[in-house]
């Protein structure tokens, strides 16, 4: 099934970014997320393992939606497709990057830090966007300052955000969801403590929704 970006930011208060060092726990990993409640997962091409790791998630786990990030330009946009991606997020989206992603159809959060580049972004048609890096570029008062010129425009904020700070940028009526490392952080992954990581997602889902 194909979902729109509005459904795919629809899905869960937290889009948990993870970094998978060994393939072998991508599959483990979704599935403890997905027992937790949260039916979604960004994993991030920060090792060389992300993209076969993702594959494996896309094929052995269809409950979840996998996004794949740290997207950088158009072979990895290229190669996020073939890996079974149903969304994926870049960190900024230079104008090339912009536009290749505008043409793959994917849905997608591409990353924006400033006005001047949310407006770009909107004038290729993006209406859900990635407010990277939150906390450094202004957090949720940057945030709530933007809907004033553009209402419109709804945002995935990642960057420094916890599960306490996330609460006031979910206030927001331009924040649908935002993106977090918290709920499976590196050190549980290694651990493969997939138990500790579906109780950070039942806690983290049951203080995010009313």
């Amino acid at each position: 099934m194909t979902r729109s970006i509005a459904e795919i930011a629809a899905l869960s208060p937290v889009i948990p970014v993870v970094v998978v060092e060994a393939v072998q726990d991508a599959v483990p990993l979704a599935e403890a997320l997905l027992a937790g409640g949260i039916g979604i997962i960004e994993i991030t091409l920060r090792t060389p393992q992300a993209l076969e790791a993702a594959a494996r998630v896309a094929k052995a786990v269809p409950g979840i939606v996998l996004g794949i990030g740290s997207v950088l330009d158009h072979r990895q946009l290229a190669a996020a497709r073939d890996a079974g991606a149903q969304f994926i997020v870049t960190p900024g989206t230079p104008p090339k990057l912009a536009e290749a992603v505008a043409k793959s159809g994917l849905p997608a959060l591409p990353g924006s830090a400033s006005l001047s580049e949310m407006l770009a972004l909107r004038d290729l048609g993006f209406d859900h966007l990635k407010f990277f890096p939150a906390e450094p570029a202004g957090g949720a008062a940057y945030l709530k300052a933007v809907s004033g010129p553009v209402p419109e425009l709804r945002f995935c904020p990642t960057g420094g955000i916890d599960a306490e700070k996330a609460k006031a940028y979910l206030a927001l009526p331009n924040v649908p969801c935002v993106g977090g490392s918290w709920l499976a952080p590196e050190t549980l992954v290694r651990a493969r403590d997939w138990a500790g990581i579906t109780s950070r997602a039942q806690a983290t889902l049951a203080a995010l929704r009313p």
